[in-house]
């Protein structure tokens, strides 16, 4: 399968066009299939625009595979590729969009005018509009545009994507091929979908045939209000096969109000480093059923730290909204409002608290530092639990498997590439921080413990894990290794 959008497409007079989507519905009741979608489709079209942009490519500025910029053959293939009359060339593009604002304010896909030197809106009766840039956030593939009139423009409204539901019909209406005005309908397939283009993944999936041009353009319920913007396909063709999705009409709004009144993105930010809730990890912690995002690790003088967030708690619910898996604890902090003071319902020590977290502002120019690989030492004096080889942690094995010295706990020196744990990923060189959320120091500790879970009854155990200084978490299946 082929999943289209998110770059740019159609580069050429006789080229693809931009990739397409679609997506999502509202309504809050059950709706019958209307006996026409023409009073919608000639009520809502005007408001819906073609994008064209166009920027120079130079040939000679492309990176030639294999040879460095600063090399002497780098000039010497640029010089033949001139000469062969492989000269800089002015390319097109199309793509979609929907005015939301009388005034002249445009939403559409940030792939469709990403590097665009110059970019026009052209409206159903033809006309057609130079358009600056507002701002754009790539992470959500949003864009806003602004075109000058002097006079009112037809507009449309973005509506509640939270109302949508699977099956709800919808009509999605663009430039596909660049053809312009085209309407298609279909229903909603599937919500919350995740299709790893992002942190913040949460497409609608929509059957409304969606192609190339179409992306940027508007997903509408049958009350005419925007619920999602066009912006994937997956096809293995490059044509719709009625697998699309839409960016939901909550994150762009919040998105385009952003760049609205500060011409960028502003984040919030808690300061937490989150795992998934696995069926183990929920067991091993006596929450039923498994939900929320685990807290694996807490930034030192953050919002959540400040809060009395700890490593181990699972948050369930974030200013009023529930975290059904950790996907969702991402999503909904970056669209809380930077310095609101929001209520966060976790589940600590089996039960449930409720605390107050002051919402921060992301600094999207943050690094992941990567963690060193422990070197391949042997180590003596191993006591194995759970097909676990453990060992002290002593300066001669801190040197050997790179372990800072602020970590404390338990070395894993070995692990049974049969056991669960080889499963789970753990690896020598990882620190047993504590097992069912109390400190071990000392291979026997980790055993009592072990022992205990299982003459209680246990099913899992919960270990916390330094790997190379980040923190995880893993369940471990009782009764067998």
């Amino acid at each position: 399968m082929i999943l289209t959008g998110f770059r740019r497409a159609r580069r050429a007079a006789l080229g693809g066009a931009v990739a397409a989507f679609l997506a999502f519905a509202p309504s809050a009741q059950a709706q019958n299939a209307p006996d026409s979608f023409a009073d919608l489709a000639e009520r809502l079209s005007p408001a819906v625009v073609n994008i064209s942009t166009s920027q120079v490519l130079d040939p000679g500025r492309r990176p030639i595979p294999g040879v460095p910029e600063d090399s002497p053959l780098h000039d010497f293939f640029r010089d033949f590729m001139e000469q062969q009359g492989q000269q800089p060339q002015r390319v097109q593009s199309l793509g979609s969009g929907f005015f939301i604002d009388p005034s002249g304010i445009v939403v559409t896909n940030n792939h469709v005018i990403d590097g665009a030197d110059k970019i026009e809106i052209v409206m159903t009766d033809g006309t057609t509009l130079p358009a600056t840039l507002m701002g754009r956030d790539p992470k959500t593939d949003i864009a806003v545009l602004k075109v000058e009139s002097r006079t009112p423009l037809p507009f449309v409204e973005l509506g509640d994507s939270s109302k949508a539901r699977v099956g709800d019909w919808v009509i999605a209406i663009g430039n596909p091929f660049g053809l312009g005005g085209t309407v298609t309908a279909g229903i909603i397939s599937a919500l919350n979908r995740d299709i790893h283009a992002g942190n913040y993944d949460d497409f609608i999936q929509t059957d409304a045939s969606i192609n190339r041009g179409n992306s940027g353009g508007p997903l509408f319920d049958m009350e005419g209000r925007v619920v999602g913007v066009n912006s994937a396909i997956i096809s293995p063709s490059g044509a719709s096969v009625g697998i699309g999705f839409a960016i939901p009409a909550s994150t762009v709004r919040s998105i385009v109000d952003q760049i609205i009144e500060h011409g960028e993105t502003r984040r919030g930010w808690i300061g937490v480093r989150i795992q998934t809730v696995t069926p183990e990890i929920a067991d091993s912690l006596g929450l039923s059923p498994a939900r929320g995002a685990l807290v694996a690790g807490v930034n030192e003088g953050g919002p959540a730290a400040d809060a009395g967030v700890e490593a181990g708690d699972i948050v369930l619910s974030f200013d009023g909204r529930n975290i059904a898996s950790m996907r969702d604890l991402p999503r909904i902090v970056a669209e809380t409002e930077v310095g609101k003071t929001v209520d966060v319902e976790i589940f600590r020590g089996g039960r449930t608290i409720g605390i107050k977290v002051a919402v921060a502002r992301l600094d999207e120019s943050e690094e992941q530092v990567e963690a060193k690989s422990p070197a391949e030492t042997p180590v003596p004096a191993q006591t194995v639990v759970l097909g676990l080889s453990l060992a002290e942690l002593t300066a001669e094995t801190r040197r050997r498997f790179n372990v800072d010295a602020a970590t404390n706990g338990v070395l894993v020196t070995d692990v049974d590439p049969l056991s669960a744990a080889a499963e789970k990923g753990v690896r020598p060189g990882d620190v047993i921080v504590q097992i069912a959320q109390r400190d071990v120091a000392r291979p026997a500790d980790v055993e009592r413990i072990v022992g205990s879970e299982e003459k209680a009854g246990r099913n899992t155990v919960l270990l916390r894990l330094s790997s190379g200084g980040d923190i995880r978490f893993v369940a471990l299946r009782l009764g067998g290794e």
